[in-house]
């Protein structure tokens, strides 16, 4: 069973920007998909949002992927560096991923040490960051050091900002397109 497990950024629900459309076109190509409603959304807390992350998936494996937004994408990368040695997972697409600290105290926890990005790569069959030059919170220097960490593909996308509703995103083919071509793998 392939499964893909959608997480959320700060302040975000299941129901947020291209989250629906990229759940139904998921289903569509027969994957199960879980997007849960991270803890504490407004104010969210590392522990808390890595506990909920773990009890979701489950045991994760070769058929288990992963699309995280913003502050979902760290919550992924810091998830996959506790997982059990030996496990493999299918692949992760990151859309306006960063590790560093972007000088937000309300979130700096996910952060505050480093990761270990040869552990979280020694898990990943592959992985995509997708960033956009006009994003406001996470720069392209940004988007570029997370990408190079991780040793994913980068999928640069002109004007979309923060990949929100706000910015006009309520689809993210590029995403779809990433999940797809992992699975056939």
């Amino acid at each position: 069973m392939k499964r893909v497990f959608l997480i959320h950024g700060w302040e975000g629900t299941p129901q947020n920007h291209w989250f629906p459309w990229l759940t139904h076109a998921l289903v569509d190509h027969d994957f199960t998909v879980f997007v849960p409603t991270m803890p504490n959304t407004m104010h969210p807390k590392f522990s808390e949002w890595l506990a909920e992350l773990a009890r979701v998936v489950g045991v994760p494996d070769k058929d288990t992927y992963f699309v995280g937004h913003s502050l979902g994408c760290i919550t992924i990368v810091r998830y996959i560096e506790q997982i059990s040695p030996n496990v493999k997972i299918g692949g992760c697409v990151f859309v306006a991923g960063f590790s560093n600290d972007l000088d937000l105290p309300e979130i700096s926890e996910f952060v505050s040490t480093p990761v270990d990005f040869g552990k979280v790569k020694s898990h990943l069959g592959t992985a995509v960051t997708i960033y956009s030059d006009n994003d406001e919170y996470i720069s392209v220097a940004e988007s570029k050091d997370f990408s190079k960490k991780l040793g994913a593909k980068e999928i640069f996308e002109k004007g979309q900002g923060h990949f929100c509703m706000s910015d006009g995103v309520t689809e993210l083919p590029s995403a779809l397109n990433a999940i797809l071509e992992f699975s056939n793998r």
